[in-house]
C-alpha cells in the first residue's frame, strides 16, 4: 500500500495512516483534489509474503528483560493493536509501521527446520526461548500456516523451555502439545487483557479476540495444568489504567496464578499514529493521556533508557505500581512464576548427522 496519510477510517484496522517508515527518502502526503466524496474506503485486504531464514533464534543482552533469546514466526501482525511497539520493526522491511504493519505480513513458513538447526548447532545452550515478545505468534494467518504449531513440536520433542505471549484464542488448539510440556515444567503462557471493555478492546485491537475471549483462553489453559499469567498490558494512563485491579480480578477468577503490567510505550514511529488514533476516537481526553506520558519520561513521549521504558518514573508511575501490588497481594498472584527445566533438552538429530552412541 502507498505510504500516504490517510484521511479517513479504513474499517477493521486500527492504524489511520500509513506514513513511511524512518529510513524512506520520499514520503507520499494525501491532499484534498476538492471533489468531495462520501464514499467508505474499500476494505483493506490483509496480504502476506514468505521468508526463509537464515537463524530462527534472536539474542538480546536488554538487562531489563527476563529472557535472552527468541524467535518470531512472523513479521507484523494481523491483530492491529495500535499501540503496538513492535510496529517500528517495519521499517528495517522498507514498510510502514502503520497499516503496512498490520496488512503486509510476513511468514517465515520454514521456522521449524531453521529452529531445529539451530538447537543441534553444537555451541547451543539451552534457556527458555521468549515468543510473542514481537509480534503474535497466534495471529490469524497462524490457523493456515501452523508455523507456531510445529516450532511448539520441535521444542517439545528436543525438551527444550519456552514461555509464550499472546493475545490469540488459537493457542487453544495447541493444548495438545502445551499440556503434556506444562507437566514436564517446559511452557508458561502469558495471555494480554487491556481492557475488559469490548467495545474499546475492538477500537485499539480491532482483530485480536475480545477482553472475555481471552479470559475464556486463561480458563481454558489452567484447566489443561497449563500455568498462566495475566498481563495487564499496556496501561494507558486516563483510559485504561482505572481498570487494573478489575483486570487482575478477572484474571485470577479466570485461573491465572501470575500476573504482570506494563505501562504504554510509544517508541519511534509508534508515538504519532497513538496521537492520532487519540485524536480521532478520544478528543477529550487525548492531550491529558499524552501529558501523562510525557511527566513520566521526562517530558517525551518515551524514554527508551533500559528499568524505565516499561513503566516510567513519577509519581504516578508509582501510583500505578502501588495499586498493582495492593491488587496481587490481595487476589494472592505472584509476579514470579517457578523457574522452567532446561535439564531435558536434548538436542535434535539433524537428517544424515551421525547419532551419539550415549
Amino acid at each position: 500500500m502507498d505510504n500516504e496519510a490517510l484521511t479517513s477510517k479504513i474499517k477493521g484496522r486500527a492504524a489511520g495512516s500509513n506514513h513511511a517508515g524512518r529510513y524512506e527518502r520520499y514520503a507520499r502526503v494525501a491532499e484534498d483534489d476538492g471533489w468531495a466524496r462520501e464514499e467508505e474506503l474499500p476494505v483493506l485486504r490483509t496480504t502476506t509474503q514468505v521468508e526463509l531464514p537464515r537463524s530462527m533464534i534472536t539474542y538480546n543482552k536488554s538487562p531489563d528483560l527476563p529472557f535472552d533469546r527468541s524467535i518470531n514466526p512472523y513479521r507484523g501482525c494481523e491483530h492491529g493493536c495500535v499501540y503496538c511497539f513492535a510496529r517500528p520493526s517495519h521499517a528495517y522491511l522498507g514498510l510502514s509501521p502503520g497499516l503496512d504493519f498490520e496488512t503486509q505480513l510476513i511468514a517465515r513458513t520454514e521456522a521449524p527446520e531453521v529452529l531445529r538447526r539451530d538447537l543441534a548447532a553444537r555451541k547451543y545452550k539451552v534457556a527458555p526461548i521468549a515468543i510473542g515478545t514481537n509480534t503474535d505468534p497466534y495471529q490469524p494467518i497462524e490457523k493456515k500456516h501452523e508455523i507456531m504449531r510445529e516450532c511448539l513440536k520441535v521444542l517439545a520433542d528436543t525438551g527444550h523451555p519456552v514461555a509464550i505471549v499472546t493475545k490469540g484464542s488459537l493457542i487453544e488448539r495447541d493444548i495438545d502439545i502445551l499440556a503434556p510440556m506444562a507437566q514436564r515444567g517446559l511452557v508458561r503462557v502469558g495471555i494480554s487483557v487491556t481492557t475488559l471493555d469490548a467495545t474499546l478492546s475492538r477500537l485499539m485491537e480491532p482483530r485480536a479476540p475480545a477482553p472475555a475471549r481471552r479470559l475464556g483462553v486463561i480458563r481454558r489453559l489452567s484447566q489443561a495444568g497449563i500455568p498462566v499469567r495475566v498481563m495487564a498490558s499496556p496501561m494507558i494512563p486516563a483510559l485504561t489504567d482505572p481498570e487494573l485491579e478489575a483486570i487482575l480480578g478477572a484474571g485470577r477468577d479466570a485461573g491465572a496464578r501470575t500476573a504482570s503490567w506494563i505501562m504504554l510505550r510509544l517508541p519511534q514511529e509508534v508515538s504519532p499514529l497513538v496521537q492520532e488514533w487519540l485524536a480521532q476516537h478520544y478528543p477529550d481526553r487525548a492531550e491529558r493521556i499524552m501529558n501523562r506520558l510525557r511527566d513520566m519520561h521526562g517530558g517525551k513521549a518515551y524514554d527508551a533508557t533500559w528499568h524505565r521504558r516499561m513503566r516510567g518514573e513519577g509519581p504516578y508511575a508509582e501510583m500505578v505500581a502501588q495499586r498493582f501490588n495492593v491488587a496481587i497481594k490481595r487476589l494472592g498472584l505472584k509476579t514470579n512464576a517457578p523457574p522452567m527445566r532446561c535439564d531435558l533438552f536434548r538436542a535434535p538429530v539433524l537428517p544424515g548427522a551421525q547419532m551419539s552412541l550415549f
